[in-house]
């Protein structure tokens, strides 16, 4: 029996249809893939950011403890705001946090005297998909954060110490040390801001 028009129409349309539909799957199958890379990218940049903030952070909280011993000493505050005093190298951090973000450190730098840069790569590759060698594929991703002085003073009598602490104005804030009572003195937040920054 002759196959009506109608039925050979269908059947020459089957095999378009079944391109169609084969074209449309691996778009979608890209489409996940390009998913998968962008999470996998972000991913990196989070474990950077917290890496390097958490080393800027470690930095701070050593410089409000040096202010905090020389409180007595106005002479020596402004070295400490400027980070011109010794402090132990805080990339420790920055390793810790980057671990908690499924990430490593490849590298971790000073940045002046008052921050660090941190890059990382992921620990997890993007994934398989239909976009050959992703499976090997990681991401790197690099941050900056500094530590930066809020507080501003005047010492009395051009520079010469005295019995009186001179008022420390952070930010909106006034603190008038009492240095026979230092029961309430600013903490590492009050005197230090800790923010990221461009690479």
């Amino acid at each position: 029996m002759t196959p009506t028009g109608r039925h050979r129409d269908a059947g020459q349309a089957f095999p378009i249809y079944l391109t169609v539909v084969a074209g449309l799957l691996f778009l979608a199958f890209a489409y996940l893939a390009v998913g998968q890379a962008a999470t996998n990218r972000n991913g990196a940049q989070t474990a950077a950011d917290a890496a390097a903030l958490a080393a800027a952070q470690d930095t701070r909280k050593q410089l409000a403890a040096l202010w905090v011993k020389d409180v007595l000493d106005p002479t020596k505050w402004q070295d400490v705001f400027d980070g011109k005093v010794p402090v132990d190298p805080s990339c420790w951090r920055a390793y810790q946090l980057a671990a908690q973000n499924d990430a490593h450190v490849e590298s971790c730098a000073p940045r002046g005297p008052l921050g660090y840069q941190v890059s990382v790569r992921t620990d997890r590759s993007v994934g398989r998909s239909v976009v050959p060698g992703t499976e090997n594929t990681y991401s790197r991703e690099s941050a900056s954060a500094v530590v930066e002085a809020l507080c501003t003073f005047e010492l009395p009598g051009g520079g010469a110490g005295g019995s009186a602490l001179p008022r420390l104005t952070c930010k909106d804030r006034n603190w008038d040390l009492d240095p026979h009572d230092l029961g309430s003195l600013p903490g590492p937040q009050d005197l230090f801001d800790v923010h990221l920054v461009a690479d």
